[in-house]
């Protein structure tokens, strides 16, 4: 069983940066690929990044391509998301998630631990 614990979110301005990071308990993180999610009010859980289980591979949904990066650090079991310049329509509840299956990818149902999320809201 792993443990997701999100933290890093909170109130910024637009074009402002925040960095999420996500501590993982229970089981360590290396050898399985992880990725970040996020979900409005009245919306669907909606694909951010992801990252491969070594940290050499990422991909990213196109709204937040070239403003958000994905990175983890193996060692401490932490995954990460650094978000620049960052907008109004970034407001969301963020997840990270863990896929023990190895699948990754953008798709949500390919992750098997979630974490309880972390606020992130951009005001205009």
């Amino acid at each position: 069983q792993v443990q997701l614990v999100e933290s890093g979110g909170g109130l910024v301005q637009a074009g402002g940066s925040l960095r999420l990071s996500c501590a993982a308990s229970g089981r360590a993180i290396s050898g399985y690929p992880m990725g970040w999610f996020r979900q409005a009010p009245g919306k669907e859980r909606e694909f951010v990044a992801t990252i491969n289980w070594s940290g050499s591979s990422t991909d990213y949904a196109d709204s937040v391509k070239g403003r958000f990066t994905i990175s983890r650090d193996n060692a401490k079991n932490t995954l990460y998301l650094q978000m620049n310049r960052l907008k109004p329509e970034d407001t969301a509840r963020y997840y990270c998630a863990l896929d023990r299956w190895g699948r990754g990818g953008n798709s949500w149902t390919h992750y098997d631990y979630w974490g309880q999320g972390t606020q992130v809201t951009v005001s205009s």
